[in-house]
């Protein structure tokens, strides 16, 4: 039988363009971005689902959601 990773999908921040002004913060179910010291969005990989309601609200758009491979496999 042939294994294949699994894929989530995650928020990605393009912190270069981010201005910092919440709205993703506010919308996350899960808690997942803050916006240390006013900079720019972080956002906490082992929290964010990948729901893609931050991209949604970000108006700046810099906010975009990616498949990434995840380390558990599936068989």
């Amino acid at each position: 039988m042939e294994t294949k990773k699994r894929k989530k999908r995650k928020a990605l921040v393009d912190e270069n363009f981010c201005v910092a002004c919440g709205c993703c913060v506010k919308v996350c179910p899960m808690a997942a971005i803050q916006v240390p010291k006013g900079i720019a969005a972080k956002v906490d990989f082992n929290k964010c689902v990948g729901c893609g309601k931050c991209a949604k609200e970000c108006p700046a758009s810099v906010i975009v959601i990616q498949e990434v491979e995840d380390e558990k496999e599936m068989v």
